[in-house]
């Protein structure tokens, strides 16, 4: 639609991974001579993790396409939710091993992978597997991975493996019962999201290859680009795609600082429009939130420590749901008071003083950032969930969590999101209980989010179909719990079976979660929600909205 108006030959954001289009950061390139090493040293096992949309399926079409030897036989199982004969079935198939006709049994198919690897090895010639989501890959298929290492001469391996996938894969490889696998991985790569020179250059190549003869987005739209995706190239793609057909829309054939932002709105689902209230709620209030926040936030100045800020919380509490100075307010930057607050907290808006603030809530004794908080929380009984989401979301899961904020200098703070309610959000920051509108902390906010959960019998394993064990025997109490329409027969079974399965599902679409049969941990969370006592700490509250 925008690519004539824009001079250019196709559109330059479209997000399928096309090798022509791979933007060969340091860290992509580092990555990529880990893949090209698992393929080229006979032996080879390659794992490569990354967030969604770093890009790692670009690198692995770039491996197939440009940099896999000559004498290399591929098999790429991109769907990993298999069974471990559906897995061993798709590698047959796809390396050319005739699958047997009689069904139901592993060993013939080991058998004649056998043969083929050892003909293949007799010929000269390498054979690769390539699994993408690693992450999904259920125990039992792991096992079997573990197993084809195995097969093997007497001086190296007959199967290259490269395991692709989320950072949860580091952590499903760190299981004890799981190290056997891990030992045998001889190689470790984590891509990281670009950086913000790496992202406006990101940008201009990508318009480059498209056929862009000149500057398209100036230099505040690239800065905020990254700011709002935080250097992850999916969501840079989504956004300046949106943008153009924006800029398009009205005519102007260059990006800005606004037209991105109300990109990154409209992808979001969250809407870039100002309620009118907040305007005279400013004009009315002004003057009485100056001189609180003033008093306040000077002594805040002047004392920096934490355990100084702590100990009158109460008496420190601000009710502040202005969006600050409201004039020419088309260029001012939003909500400067929540800016100014951040700036004056910068030495206690760590990582550490938020996580203390989170353990509190859940009266859990945090011992400090040179340990691990995920295994502190294990031990109390407790998991960690670390992931981007939408406003939606987390009123979904209904818990306190830790948010990222990014302030204009590009600088991180860490803050404790305590209460929703309506459309306004309190924040702790630094032990200081603060109230703005939802929508002024969007601007700083790109999703990022950690929260404490109480999994089923201390165990945060996601169950799918075939998992056996006391969680599904929990899952499948709990949905007849909330709704007997959701109960399945045999009530006390502990086996994960296809009308349980379908029961999730139901479940998943009722309360908006993605429909996939698979109860991973946002679904047993928003379970834990419907479920769990009084006393829990919980994010949404209508009261706040009145406060």
């Amino acid at each position: 639609m925008y690519t004539n108006f824009f001079g250019l030959n196709e559109k330059p954001f479209s997000i399928t991974p096309d090798p022509r289009y791979l933007f060969m950061s340091e860290r992509h390139g580092e990555a990529l001579a880990h893949l090209v090493y698992g393929v080229t040293e006979s032996g080879g096992f390659i794992q490569l993790t990354g967030e969604v949309g770093t890009g790692k399926t670009t690198l692995v079409r770039t491996l197939l396409l440009n940099r896999m030897p000559s004498n290399a036989d591929v098999a790429v199982v991109l769907n990993p939710q298999l069974s471990a004969l559906e897995f061993l079935e798709t590698i047959c198939e796809e390396v050319g091993v005739a699958v047997p006709k009689r069904k139901g049994s592993i060993k013939p198919l080991i058998d004649g992978l056998n043969r083929h690897l050892l003909k293949a090895h007799a010929d000269g010639r390498r054979t690769i597997l390539i699994v993408d989501e690693a992450q999904n890959l259920a125990p039992d298929v792991l096992e079997e991975i573990r197993l084809l290492t195995n097969l093997e001469t007497a001086k190296q391996k007959l199967l290259q493996i490269i395991l692709i996938g989320q950072p949860e894969l580091r952590e499903v490889l760190a299981r004890t019962d799981l190290r056997q696998l891990a030992q045998r991985i001889t190689g470790r790569y984590h891509l990281e999201p670009l950086s913000r020179d790496e992202t406006d250059q990101y940008i201009e190549h990508r318009l480059k290859v498209a056929g862009a003869l000149g500057e398209v987005f100036d230099t505040g739209a690239k800065r905020a680009v990254f700011r709002l995706s935080q250097g992850v190239p999916r969501l840079i793609n989504v956004i300046c795609d949106r943008a153009l057909l924006g800029a398009y829309s009205l005519g102007s054939r260059r990006v800005d600082r606004r037209l991105i932002r109300r990109a990154a709105a409209e992808v979001s689902g969250e809407s870039d429009l100002r309620p009118q209230w907040r305007w005279f709620a400013a004009m009315f209030g002004i003057v009485a939130a100056i001189v609180i926040a003033g008093g306040l936030w000077s002594n805040l100045k002047d004392r920096r420590e934490l355990g100084e800020l702590v100990a009158p919380v109460e008496a420190a509490s601000i009710k502040l749901s202005l969006s600050g100075p409201v004039a020419d307010a088309s260029n001012a930057e939003p909500d400067v008071s929540l800016v100014e607050q951040l700036d004056l907290a910068q030495d206690i808006t760590t990582s550490a003083s938020a996580l203390a603030t989170l353990f509190d809530l859940w009266n859990i004794d945090y011992r400090g950032a040179e340990h691990s908080a995920c295994a502190q929380a294990e031990a109390a009984g407790f998991s960690c969930l670390r992931q981007r989401g939408s406003w939606s979301g987390l009123r979904q899961l209904d818990r306190p969590a830790v948010l990222t904020l990014t302030d204009n200098y590009g600088d991180t703070h860490h803050v404790v999101l305590t209460a929703i309610g309506g459309e306004v959000a309190r924040l702790s920051i630094g032990g200081v209980s603060v109230v703005h509108p939802i929508d002024i902390i969007s601007d700083m906010w790109f999703g990022q989010y950690q929260l404490l959960w109480r999994p089923p019998n201390g165990d945060s394993l996601a169950l799918r179909q075939g998992s056996r064990g006391p969680n599904v025997l929990w899952l499948r109490q709990s949905l007849a719990a909330i709704d007997v329409r959701y109960r399945v027969e045999p009530f006390d079974s502990d086996f994960f079976d296809d009308s349980l399965t379908q029961q999730v599902r139901n479940f998943q679409r009722d309360h908006r979660l993605d429909v996939d049969g698979l109860a991973g941990h946002q679904t047993q969370i928003v379970i834990n929600t419907l479920l769990e006592p009084n006393g829990t700490p919980r994010l949404t509250t209508p009261r706040l909205a009145q406060e």
